[in-house]
């Protein structure tokens, strides 16, 4: 049942009242570690800056990348969009060439596999095959699920999804009810048993609870985390970066003393582990590109409520054009390509007249469609909206993709980015990349806008501020 979130905070003991970020970074330096973040759709780098992502995980991309001096590198696999076992082969291939990137440049590496902070994703299934690709045994697989700009927090081992005033126990929410990725369970240490196929006791599942965080701190932390079984599964407790700081600072001490930890997690994790300190807020003269007379573009495939809601708002602001594409189209390849043929020649109009064009799915959900899965009606309908960023000649002002799947194949195919930079957010929770030369169009402006993620007007004020309006 939803509580309200002031009731909760109420049982909980203050937090830990030293900062640890400057601790965490000398710690990081120190350790000559780099974390490599495989990223299961391109929103993971939410929260950080200043960071490369590379959508090439081939080992000489990889070998210039821990050579690099900065502390994080992404990596996007998109493996949210592929059945199981394409998903464990590509996190298997990514490990061998992480190996032998290791093995020529001598960088030490520590792995997170970020995923969903809804608890989608091919768990335990990518863990499994990172560790098994990897060779050496990991201490322990650590789980965060926190991710405090999008409103999901941990406490008492439940995970959370805020909505206004409220906490809803994440199995209540519609995330819970994926076509591909559903689960029963919104406290962890079931949710891991219940991923793991009840081959894996709930009461066999660790976890660092707030009480051991907030009152015990780092010390108390790194205790339990010394007491753990080989290869055991550990999950944590969080409801602000404080609490994070705890247990990264306790995470660096165990692995300066020789611990293993593979680590699966929401976006908020990699900014604490990699040191890096928040920055502002981007504004529109931090999002001055390459100047253009056209519009922008917006390629919605997300259709949770949520993003529905955002697109609402967007189509009243002047000077956006939208056009509606029936997913039935694009999921049947006798009326796909007529239909992104059309679409882009109007797409392509709207955007040499100077106005933001608008490109949306139909918002009616299919799960099935004759002997289609959800997970490949899921595909078809992003090459579809692919095709048609593909098949323009002007070069926007900006493109916004909303949803992961989409996002990540606007920018590996459409955009052909293989290498690009993380400038921030303008938005909590909205990763802003700008393009490098390894692409279509370099120096693009290109929103990563996760489908889950803002209010109502969140949409609507990223235009605006790419715009250059306040």
């Amino acid at each position: 049942m939803p509580i309200p979130k002031s009731e909760l905070l109420a049982t909980l003991p203050p937090e830990w009242p030293e900062d640890l970020l400057f601790w965490i970074r000398d710690a990081v330096r120190a350790s000559g570690r780099k974390l490599v973040v495989l990223d299961d759709d391109p929103t993971g780098t939410q929260t950080v800056h200043n960071v490369t992502v590379l959508t090439d995980a081939s080992v000489k991309r990889l070998i210039a990348a821990l050579r690099a001096p900065d502390p994080v590198v992404y990596v996007l696999t998109n493996t949210r969009s592929l059945p199981l076992a394409q998903a464990q082969a590509l996190n298997r291939e990514i490990a061998h060439h992480l190996q032998a990137a290791r093995d020529t440049t001598g960088r030490k590496i520590a792995i997170v596999s970020r995923s969903d902070s809804t608890l989608r994703g091919h768990y335990p299934g990518e863990t499994d095959a990172l560790a098994t690709a990897l060779g050496d045994p990991f201490d322990a697989t650590v789980i965060v699920p926190f991710f405090v700009e999008g409103g999901r927090i941990t406490a008492h081992d439940t995970h959370y999804v805020t909505e206004g005033d409220l906490l809803i126990p994440a199995s209540e929410t519609e995330y819970a009810r994926d076509a591909v990725f559903g689960y029963r369970h919104a406290n962890l240490r079931a949710w891991v048993s219940e991923k793991h196929g009840e081959r894996m006791a709930s009461a066999a599942v660790d976890s660092v609870s707030l009480d051991v965080i907030r009152r015990g701190g780092p010390p108390a932390v790194l205790k339990q985390l010394a007491a753990l079984n080989p290869g055991q599964v550990c999950v944590v407790n969080a409801v602000s970066y404080r609490d994070l700081e705890v247990v990264v600072a306790a995470l660096m001490a165990a692995e300066a003393q020789g611990q293993r930890f593979l680590y699966r997690t929401a976006a908020s994790f990699v900014r604490v582990r990699g040191g890096i300190a928040p920055q502002p807020l981007l504004t529109p003269a931090d999002l001055r590109s390459d100047p253009s007379p056209a519009g922008g573009l917006i390629i919605i495939g997300s259709h949770v409520s949520k993003t529905t809601q955002q697109m609402v708002a967007l189509q009243a602001l002047p000077g956006v054009t939208g056009f509606e594409v029936a997913v039935a189209d694009l999921i049947n390849p006798h009326r796909q390509t007529p239909t992104v043929q059309a679409l882009t020649t109007r797409v392509e109009r709207t955007l040499q007249a100077g106005e933001d064009a608008l490109v949306y799915t139909s918002r009616a959900a299919l799960t099935t469609f004759g002997d289609l899965t959800g997970l490949e009606i899921g595909r078809r309908v992003s090459r579809g909206l692919t095709a048609i960023v593909a098949g323009l000649v002007t070069r926007p002002a900006w493109v916004i993709a909303k949803g992961g799947i989409t996002a990540s194949d606007v920018a590996t195919e459409a955009l052909r980015i293989r290498r690009a930079e993380v400038m921030g957010q303008a938005i909590p929770g909205v990763p802003i990349w700008q393009t490098k030369e390894e692409s279509r169009w370099p120096n693009l402006i290109y929103v990563v806008f996760p489908g889950n993620v803002g209010d109502s007007r969140a949409l609507a004020r990223m235009v605006c501020l790419l715009r250059g309006e306040t």
